[in-house]
């Protein structure tokens, strides 16, 4: 079984825009590259899991976000193992929104994945409660909404940094 790293898109590995529709204003962070490659030689799968009711709010379609997941593949040199994304709506309960479990139990499913070996990163409190849940360990990072975020936490990360690059070097190197 292989371990992987559960990684949330928008304040974690790209800027957070807010409903991010169009290629010209994806901006990935100057560290996210660095970040993966950490990750990527210690033998981690890496997956991202995103939420993205954009589509279902009619603000972009799933080609648009699939363009989008396209041009990270590109910048990123083709680290990323899968994408996964959810399109509903929180008022829809499905079960692939998180922090519901359905993107990890899939991705679990399609890699053989060992979930008490792999690790959750996100900037929002849904991403730890979805790393919780699955039984991942879990890291806050600072970038996105993770400052605000960060006051307001009920539930304790494993580990919280600045950016993804120090995560992925505390995940690593401690």
């Amino acid at each position: 079984m292989k371990r992987a790293v559960f990684l949330d898109r928008d304040g974690t590995l790209i800027e957070e825009v807010g409903f991010l529709r169009r290629i010209e204003d994806l901006r990935l962070f100057d560290f996210t590259k660095q970040a993966l490659s950490i990750l990527k030689e210690q033998g981690f799968l890496l997956i991202v899991v995103t939420n993205q009711s954009g589509i279902n709010r009619g603000f972009f379609s799933q080609s648009d976000m699939e363009q989008i997941h396209l041009e990270i593949q590109k910048r990123l040199e083709g680290m990323i193992d899968a994408f996964y994304f959810c399109p509903h709506l929180p008022e829809e309960n499905c079960f692939c929104r998180k922090p519901s479990l359905g993107m990890i139990e899939k991705a679990s499913k399609d890699f053989s994945i060992d979930i008490g070996k792999s690790w959750t990163i996100g900037d929002k409190i849904i991403d730890l409660e979805l790393g919780i849940k699955a039984g991942t360990k879990t890291a806050l990072v600072l970038t996105g909404y993770g400052s605000l975020e960060l006051h307001r936490l009920r539930i304790k990360p494993d580990l919280v940094g600045a950016n993804i690059f120090e995560v992925a070097k505390k995940i690593v190197y401690s």
